[in-house]
């Protein structure tokens, strides 16, 4: 009987543990834009746009490609003209599934 304890232990932790590592799979690309935020105003046209970007094969910023580093960081500097913008970023992994954020920032 301890045979088939220490047996089906060992087998719900393998499942669990191959769950775990799985999710990422499962779960598809993340994204994160920590600058600008929704609305803001830049004076001088100058827009710092980062973030961070996980389970991502492509990078799109408005349909152009955007750089990501090893650790899923990316930074890049527009310099947008006066009026209202919209940036889109989209994220695919490489399953061809997408996450997309939108952030609408005004130039004066």
């Amino acid at each position: 009987m301890p045979v088939r304890s220490i047996a089906a232990f060992f087998l719900v932790a393998l499942v669990l543990y191959g769950g775990w590592k799985a999710a990422p799979l499962l779960i598809g690309p993340t994204l994160t834009l920590t600058s600008p935020s929704e609305g803001q105003s830049f004076a001088g046209g100058v827009v710092l746009l980062s973030g961070n970007a996980h389970h991502t094969e492509k990078m799109t910023l408005n349909g152009a490609p955007l750089l990501i580093d090893s650790t899923g960081s990316f930074s890049t500097t527009l310099d947008l003209p006066s009026g209202g913008a919209i940036l889109s970023i989209t994220v695919t992994d490489r399953f061809g599934r997408n996450k997309t954020v939108r952030r609408s920032v005004y130039v004066p």
